[in-house]
């Protein structure tokens, strides 16, 4: 017998939260912010917009389902089952955070404070949740299949995420390896590091290089299975290259990078606290990730 759905309702702790537990009291918060011109009142409104968005989506999920909540800071701990449909209550940003932990599981993106998120992962409103869950949890609901990009190591690591993957160095030292894009000869390069991302992530720190860089270059769409990879401030000297600084990767293809410098790091859609450490002579290959997110539409 097969198990009920479960929603599983994806938050973050709002700022008013983290400014009582950064300061103690209200009363605190309140005068901090005062004194950099700014209104506790305004905070704690968007808090409570969010807390009411999260209490409707709550108390929309089926009676016969099971429910739970985790928070952002735990998804990392938390196991998702097959039969869990993802509310996600916030904003685009926590879509992303969320991804790289499923498993092809249905999402809903919620957005818990309209008209000052983008809405493009979070597309819903709270009214929506009573229809929306139910819909998602059916064998032919309509949702948008997102690309997503994988960085795997020679040593077995491996990281996933919706917007794009850097590589290079944890501070503002040069990032020293050779990259080989499936040309002839691999390219040792310095730069300040290499970004590989989506059509998901070509609305963000992709395109603000697309841009810079004036690239002829045509950026994926969120749903189609190619990469846009660039290197930042790639820099020419007697024993490295910039001939190779932009590219597409499409399914099947990689790019790879065999790390010269002491230590680099890998990580996922902005999100530093989860890396993966590269050393001298450890190899890295970004790709196309199999797993793909399953956005209701």
């Amino acid at each position: 017998m097969s198990l009920a759905p479960r929603a599983v309702l994806v938050h973050r702790r709002t700022e008013y939260e983290e400014l009582l537990a950064r300061h103690g009291t209200h009363g605190q918060a309140a005068f901090f912010l005062a004194a950099r011109g700014r209104s506790a009142d305004e905070v704690r409104e968007r808090h409570e917009r969010a807390r009411r968005a999260l209490a409707a989506v709550a108390g929309a999920v089926p009676l016969t389902w099971r429910q739970t909540r985790v928070e952002r800071a735990d998804l990392d701990r938390f196991l998702f089952g097959p039969e869990d449909v993802v509310v996600v209550v916030g904003q685009d940003g926590l879509v992303a955070n969320t991804a790289k932990y499923l498993a092809g599981q249905p999402v809903v993106g919620i957005d818990a404070d309209p008209g000052r998120n983008a809405g493009v992962l979070v597309r819903h409103r709270p009214a929506d949740a009573r229809k929306l869950l139910p819909y998602a949890a059916g064998p032919g609901a309509a949702a948008d299949e997102l690309t997503m990009v994988a960085a795997a190591t020679d040593d077995g690591q491996r990281l996933l995420a919706l917007n794009e993957i850097y590589v290079g160095p944890p501070g503002h030292q040069t990032a020293r390896y050779t990259l080989d894009a499936g040309d002839p000869e691999p390219e040792p390069q310095a730069s300040s590091g290499v970004l590989a991302g989506t059509g998901t992530g070509a609305t963000g720190w992709l395109r603000s290089l697309w841009q810079q860089r004036s690239s002829g270059l045509a950026l994926p769409s969120p749903t189609e299975p190619r990469l846009a990879w660039f290197v930042r401030e790639a820099w020419p000297s007697p024993t490295t290259g910039t001939s190779r600084v932009e590219g597409v990767l499409g399914a099947g293809q990689g790019l790879r990078l065999t790390v010269e410098s002491d230590r680099l790091v890998a990580f996922g859609d902005g999100v530093e606290s989860d890396t993966l450490d590269l050393t001298w002579g450890q190899t890295v290959r970004l790709s196309v990730a199999d797993t793909r997110l399953r956005l209701v539409s």
